[in-house]
C-alpha cells in the first residue's frame, strides 16, 4: 500500500515563465507612482522669469518603493508656477519637444544662489529622484546603475511621462545623478563625471570646448555656434585693514559703576568676533560666444574688473560668541543648581552663634505668639546685623564681591542710600525718571517680569552681571545674602523700600516683586502707625492723615456714591492707636460692658437709646447731605480698615483653603464668613461713628445700589421718598444681616487688625532669606529675558532691519506663552534665548558690514543710501547683485578690499608666491594681480544641434562645468532624435 502511494505523493514543480520578476515589479511600482502623480504626457509652462529659481517657491512629494528587499525613495521636485490655459495648443505641443528640453537652453536663470543640485547644473523647473531610501545605503556596482537606468527608461516609455526621471548612484556625499527623459520621438540623456582633481587640460575654456564638441559629434562642418556663460568665484578672507569694532569687555574697570565700559544695569551687546568670516565675489559673463574670447593654459581675457556682472554674498561665522546671548545663558544656568545660599558660601560663618541661629529660624514664631514684650524690644535686629558682622569678619578678604564692587551695586539698587537724610514717607518710587507709559514699557504685562525702572529689574540685571563677570554662583550668593539684609534693615527702621509702586502688590509682575511690594505695603503701615503714636498719642483718629482726608472727603459726594458698589476705597485709614499686639483689642470693651448682654438684640429691634447715646469714635468726615434714617442725624463716614494685600501665592492658598471647605451648608456658611471678615470690620466702624443707626443707614453708604428708593404719594397727597433694602438684602439667613447682627460698635483703632503687618513683613523676610540661588533666578529670568529683548530693539532701532523687526515680533510673542506659566520648561527657555542670541547675531553682522563698506564715512547721500541698501540686502538675501559691476560705487569699494588683501598677503608670503608661481592658473592670473586665484570656475556651454544624423531634428545640448582645488564636475545633457537616426 505504501509502495503504491510513492508515486503519487510525489510534486511536480513547475516553472511559470509568466510570472512577473522583480525587477517588472520595480518597473510597475515606478509607473504606479508617475501615474499617481499625474506626470503622464507634456505640460508645457510659460517661459521661465529671471530670478525666479530663487525668489519662487519649491515644493516636493514622496513616496517609497522596493527593489526585492531594497528600499527606494522617490521624490518630486517641482517650481510652483500658475497653470496655463491649455487649448488651442494642442496641435502645436504634439510635437513640441519636453519642457525640460526647453529649459536647457533657457539663460535666465544661470547659476542661481539657492537651489537644488541639479537645478543649478541642468536648469530644470521640475524632475524626479529615485534614490536609496536609507541614508547608508548606496548604488555603487556598474551593473545596478545599468539596471536602474533602464528600469526608469521602460517605465518613462510606458507611461508617456516627460518629466526627467534621475537616479542616484554612488554615495550621497558624490552627489552623483544618471537620468534620462523622453519625448515624441527624441530622448535626453543627463550623464556626469566627477573627479578628485581637475585634469590641466579641463582648466580652462579651450579644453572644455572640445569635450564638449566631441561629446555631441556634430556632422555639420559649420559648428552651429556654442553660447558659452561664465562665473569665477572670489573669496576674501583678510579684512587686514579692518579690525572687528566689538571689543572684548573689560573686567577689571569696574569701579566707578562700569564693567567693560558698561554700567550696572545695562546689558552687553555684540559679537565678541567678526561675525562675517569671507566674502564671495561672483564674476559673470551671462552671454559669450566661441571666438569672442580667449582663455587657455597661457593667457586668459576674463579679467574679473571688466566682468559685465558682479554678485557678492557673505559667508557667515558659524555660532559666533555674542554677549548678550551668553549674559543670559549663563544666568539660565543658575537655574539648575541645587545649593542653598549657605552651602555655596560655607556654613562655617554661623558656627560660632549656633544659638542665635536657632533664634533667627524661630523669629516668626516668636513675633506672631502674643507676648507682652513690645516688639522693638526683641532681639531679631541685633541678631541679624551680629550675623552680618559674623560674615564679613569669617569671610575677611575671600569675600566673592570685594567692597568696591559690592557698594557700587547697593548704591545702585538703593540709591535713597547716599542721602544723608531718611527716606520720605511718600518715595516709594524713584521719581527721577517717570515711568513712560509706551509699548517698551508695558512689555512687563506680557512677560510677568516687572517693570523697567523697578528695584527688581534692577536687581535681576546687576545679579546677572555679578554672575557673569564676578564671582558667578558665589558672588550672585553674596548679593542676594545682602540684599535680604538690607530688606529687614530697612523693615526694623522704617525705610521704604525704593523702586517700588506704591499700592497692593501688582499681579501682572512676578511673585518676587509682589513680596517687595508686600514688604512694602508693611514698611508702610508700621511707619504710619509709629509716626502715629508719636504725634497723637490721644485717641483723636482724624489727626492721622490730615491732608488726605480731606482730599478723600472732597471725592466723595452723594452723586459719586450712588453710581459705585463701594466707594470706602477713597478714603485713608488711620492707624495711629494701635497696638502691637493682637489681644489688645479686648479692652475696648472697657467702657462699653451695657452691650455685651443687649448689643445684639438693639441690632435686630432698630437702634435702642443706649446706642444711641453711646458717644461717635472714628468718624473721617460727614457724607454729604446723607441723614440717619430713624433719628435725623448726620452720616458720617468712619476711618475703616484698609483690606489685606495679597500676593499671588497668597491667593492660591487661601483659594485651596476656600475650596477645601466643600460644598455642605456647613462648609458654604464658613467660607461666608470667612470672606466678610472685612465687611465685619466697616459695620463695626459705621456703628461706632453713627450711634443709633440701622442696616439700611449702612448700605446706603456702603452699596447704594442695594437701597431703592421711590416716590409715593402719602395719606395727606404729598409724594415722598420710600426706600426699602433690595431683594438679595431681604434673603433670610443674608450674610449682611448676620454680620450686622453680630458687629459692635467698635471704631477701627480699637480693632483686630485684618492685615498683620508685622507678621506678613517677616513671612515675606522669611521667604526671601530661604531662596536659593536657582529658584531666585527662576524668579528673575522673566525680568532678565525683558531686558534682553528691550536692549534688542533699542540696538535695532540704530540700524533699522527690516527681518529683524519681524523677529523681535516673534520672540515677545513665544515667550509671553512660555513666561505666563510658573515654572517654563527649559527647553522653551533656550529657545527663546537662542532666537535673542540670534538677533544679536543678524545686528552684528550689520555693523560688520557697514564697518567694511564704510557707509559712515561716505560723504554724498545718494551714495550713502545705496550703499546702506546693499548691505542691507546682503544681510537679507542669500545673493545680491552689485550694482554697475567692478565700476560701481559699492564695485570699488569691493575691488580696494581685494587689492589691500593682495598687497597685505604679498609681503607675508613672498616666497610662498615665487614656489607657486610655476602653476598654469598662477601665470594666468598675473595679468589680474589685483584679485587672488579664483576658488571656484563655473561653465556652461550650449548649442542646438542635430544628433546623431545630419538630416536629425535640431535638438537643445548643454555641458555645465564646475571645479574647484577638490573638486572637479562635468554635467552634461545630451538630446538625440529617436526618430531620424
Amino acid at each position: 500500500m505504501a509502495a503504491d502511494s510513492e508515486p503519487e505523493s510525489e510534486v511536480f514543480e513547475i516553472t511559470d515563465f509568466t510570472t512577473a520578476s522583480e525587477w517588472e515589479r520595480f518597473i510597475s511600482k515606478v509607473e504606479e507612482v508617475l501615474n499617481d502623480w499625474k506626470l503622464i504626457g507634456n505640460s508645457l509652462g510659460k517661459p521661465l522669469e529671471k530670478g525666479i529659481f530663487t525668489s519662487g517657491t519649491w515644493e516636493e512629494r514622496s513616496d517609497e518603493i522596493s527593489f526585492a528587499d531594497f528600499k527606494f525613495s522617490v521624490t518630486h521636485h517641482y517650481l510652483v508656477q500658475e497653470s496655463t490655459d491649455k487649448e488651442g495648443k494642442d496641435e502645436e505641443s504634439e510635437d513640441a519637444i519636453p519642457q525640460s528640453m526647453q529649459d536647457l537652453l533657457c539663460m535666465n536663470n544661470d547659476f542661481p544662489p539657492r537651489a537644488h543640485c541639479l537645478v543649478r547644473w541642468y536648469g530644470l523647473r521640475e524632475f524626479v529622484v529615485i534614490a536609496p531610501a536609507a541614508q547608508s545605503d548606496a548604488v555603487l556596482s556598474e551593473s545596478k546603475c545599468n539596471l536602474l537606468l533602464s528600469s526608469i527608461s521602460i517605465a518613462l516609455g510606458n507611461t508617456g511621462c516627460q518629466v526627467p526621471l534621475f537616479v542616484q548612484i554612488h554615495h550621497r556625499w558624490r552627489r552623483m545623478y544618471m537620468g534620462e527623459c523622453q519625448g515624441p520621438g527624441v530622448r535626453t540623456d543627463f550623464e556626469m563625471v566627477h573627479l578628485r582633481k581637475v585634469p590641466n587640460q579641463y582648466t580652462h575654456l579651450s579644453g572644455l570646448l572640445d569635450i564638449f564638441k566631441s561629446k555631441i559629434g556634430c556632422p555639420l562642418t559649420p559648428l552651429p555656434p556654442v553660447s558659452i556663460a561664465i562665473r569665477l568665484t572670489y573669496v576674501l578672507q583678510d579684512w587686514q585693514q579692518y579690525f572687528w569694532p566689538q571689543q572684548p569687555p573689560d573686567i577689571d574697570a569696574l569701579v566707578g559703576g562700569e564693567v567693560g565700559g558698561l554700567e550696572f544695569g545695562k546689558l552687553p551687546f555684540g559679537a565678541c568676533e567678526d561675525p562675517i568670516s569671507e566674502l564671495h565675489l561672483a564674476t559673470t559673463w551671462p552671454h559669450l560666444t566661441e571666438g569672442i574670447i580667449v582663455d587657455n593654459d597661457v593667457y586668459s581675457d576674463l579679467d574679473p574688473v571688466q566682468a559685465p556682472h558682479w554678485s557678492v554674498r557673505v559667508r557667515k561665522a558659524d555660532n559666533p560668541q555674542c554677549l548678550l546671548g551668553d549674559f543670559v545663558t549663563e544666568f539660565l544656568k543658575i537655574c539648575r543648581r541645587k545649593e542653598s545660599t549657605d552651602e555655596i558660601l560655607g556654613r562655617s560663618t554661623f558656627e560660632e552663634e549656633g544659638r542665635e541661629v536657632a533664634d533667627i529660624t524661630h523669629a516668626l514664631s516668636k513675633l506672631t505668639e502674643p507676648a507682652p514684650v513690645p516688639i522693638h524690644k526683641l532681639s531679631v535686629s541685633n541678631m541679624v546685623h551680629t550675623a552680618k558682622k559674623k560674615i564679613r569678619k569669617h569671610r575677611g578678604e575671600e569675600s566673592p564681591l570685594n567692597n568696591d564692587v559690592l557698594n557700587t551695586i547697593l548704591l545702585f539698587l538703593f540709591p535713597d542710600a547716599a542721602s544723608e537724610k531718611p527716606p520720605d514717607a511718600t518715595a516709594s518710587i524713584d521719581n527721577s525718571n517717570p515711568p513712560p507709559e509706551g509699548e517698551d514699557y508695558t512689555l512687563y504685562n506680557q512677560f510677568k517680569s516687572a517693570p523697567s525702572d523697578s528695584l527688581t529689574y534692577k536687581l535681576a540685571l546687576c545679579l546677572c552681571m555679578i554672575n557673569f563677570y564676578h564671582g558667578g554662583l558665589k558672588g550672585v550668593a553674596h548679593l542676594w545674602q545682602e540684599f535680604v539684609l538690607e530688606m529687614r534693615f530697612r523693615w526694623e527702621n522704617n525705610f521704604l523700600i525704593p523702586g517700588l509702586t506704591s499700592g497692593p502688590p501688582d499681579l501682572r509682575c512676578c511673585l518676587l516683586h509682589q513680596k517687595l511690594q508686600m514688604l512694602n505695603c508693611c514698611i508702610e503701615r508700621k511707619k504710619a502707625r509709629d509716626e502715629g503714636k508719636k504725634t497723637s498719642p490721644s485717641d483723636n483718629v482724624t489727626n492721622a492723615y490730615p491732608g488726605d482726608a480731606g482730599k478723600a472727603g472732597s471725592q466723595l459726594g452723594l452723586d459719586h456714591l450712588r453710581d459705585t458698589e463701594k466707594e470706602k476705597g477713597e478714603v485713608v485709614k488711620s492707624w495711629d492707636s494701635w497696638s502691637d499686639s493682637e489681644e489688645e483689642f479686648f479692652e475696648c470693651l472697657s467702657d462699653t460692658e451695657d452691650l455685651k448682654g443687649n448689643g445684639q438684640e438693639s441690632g435686630k429691634k432698630g437702634g435702642p437709646k443706649e446706642m444711641a447715646n453711646l458717644k461717635p469714635e472714628g468718624r473721617l468726615h460727614q457724607h454729604g447731605k446723607l441723614t440717619l434714617l430713624y433719628n435725623g442725624e448726620p452720616l458720617y463716614i468712619p476711618v475703616t480698615q484698609e483690606p489685606a494685600p495679597m500676593t499671588e501665592d497668597l491667593l492660591e492658598e487661601q483659594s485651596e483653603v476656600l475650596a477645601k471647605l466643600g460644598t455642605s451648608a456647613e462648609g458654604a456658611h464658613l467660607r461666608a464668613r470667612m470672606q466678610s471678615a472685612c465687611l465685619l470690620s466697616d459695620m463695626e466702624s459705621f456703628k461706632a461713628a453713627n450711634p443709633g443707626c440701622f442696616l439700611e443707614d449702612f448700605v446706603r453708604w456702603y452699596s447704594p445700589r442695594d437701597y431703592i428708593e421711590e416716590e409715593v404719594t402719602d395719606e395727606q397727597g404729598n409724594v415722598v421718598l420710600k426706600g426699602e433694602l433690595s431683594a438679595r438684602m431681604k434673603i433670610p439667613s443674608n450674610m449682611w444681616v448676620e454680620a450686622w447682627e453680630t458687629a459692635k460698635p467698635i471704631p477701627a483703632r480699637r480693632q483686630r487688625r485684618l492685615f498683620d503687618d508685622t507678621r506678613e513683613a517677616e513671612k515675606v523676610l522669611h521667604y526671601l532669606a530661604m531662596q536659593k540661588p536657582a529658584d531666585l533666578a527662576r524668579h528673575l529670568l522673566p525680568c532678565v529675558i525683558h531686558a534682553a529683548v528691550l536692549k534688542v530693539k533699542e540696538e535695532e532701532i540704530l540700524e533699522n532691519i527690516p527681518s529683524v523687526k519681524k523677529i523681535i515680533k516673534q520672540i515677545i510673542a513665544h515667550s509671553s506663552k512660555v513666561l505666563h506659566f510658573p515654572n517654563p520648561e527649559d527647553k522653551k527657555l533656550e529657545e527663546i534665548i537662542l532666537q535673542i542670541t540670534n538677533v544679536e547675531a543678524i545686528i552684528a553682522r550689520a555693523r560688520s558690514l557697514k564697518a567694511k563698506f564704510g557707509t559712515e564715512k561716505c560723504e554724498q547721500e545718494d551714495e550713502k543710501e545705496d550703499l546702506e541698501r546693499f548691505v542691507s540686502c546682503l544681510l537679507e538675501h542669500p545673493e545680491v547683485s552689485v550694482t554697475g559691476a567692478g565700476r560701481g560705487h559699492a564695485g570699488r569699494i569691493i575691488h580696494k578690499l581685494f587689492v589691500n588683501a593682495q598687497r597685505a598677503a604679498a609681503v607675508a608670503l613672498p616666497e610662498e608666491e615665487l614656489k607657486r608661481s610655476g602653476y598654469p592658473e598662477e601665470r594666468r592670473q598675473n595679468s589680474a594681480s589685483d584679485f587672488p586665484p579664483p576658488v571656484g570656475r563655473e561653465l556652461i556651454l550650449r548649442a542646438t544641434v542635430p544628433r546623431p544624423a545630419p538630416y536629425s531634428k535640431a535638438l537643445p545640448q548643454r555641458m555645465y562645468s564646475v571645479f574647484t582645488k577638490e573638486d572637479f564636475r562635468l554635467a552634461g545633457a545630451f538630446s538625440s532624435d529617436t526618430s531620424f537616426f
